[in-house]
């Protein structure tokens, strides 16, 4: 499964504001940002992103995966810039 089709998977199963992806098939990069992540602790928001993708880790079709999530109040706070690597 390629980028795009990750990043759309998440904005349909999380109804994600917008999320943005990065790497290959042995290392992707999440950044997430949704108002699903508020009140929730940092685990909790890694165990709802890999919950979508559990099949492609399990089936090996993902090797690793780095998460950042933001709610949308966080992403307004924080933001300074999106690496160019990764696809809107």
């Amino acid at each position: 499964m390629n980028n795009q089709n990750i990043k759309l998977l998440l904005m349909k199963e999380l109804n994600l504001t917008q999320a943005y992806i990065t790497g290959d098939n042995n290392h992707i990069k999440i950044i997430a940002i949704g108002n699903i992540f508020k009140e929730m602790s940092q685990v909790k928001r890694q165990q709802i992103v890999y919950k979508p993708l559990i099949n492609m880790i399990t089936e090996k079709n993902l090797h690793a995966i780095s998460i950042i999530s933001y709610t949308d109040e966080e992403w307004d706070k924080n933001n300074t810039s999106i690496d160019n690597s990764y696809h809107a």
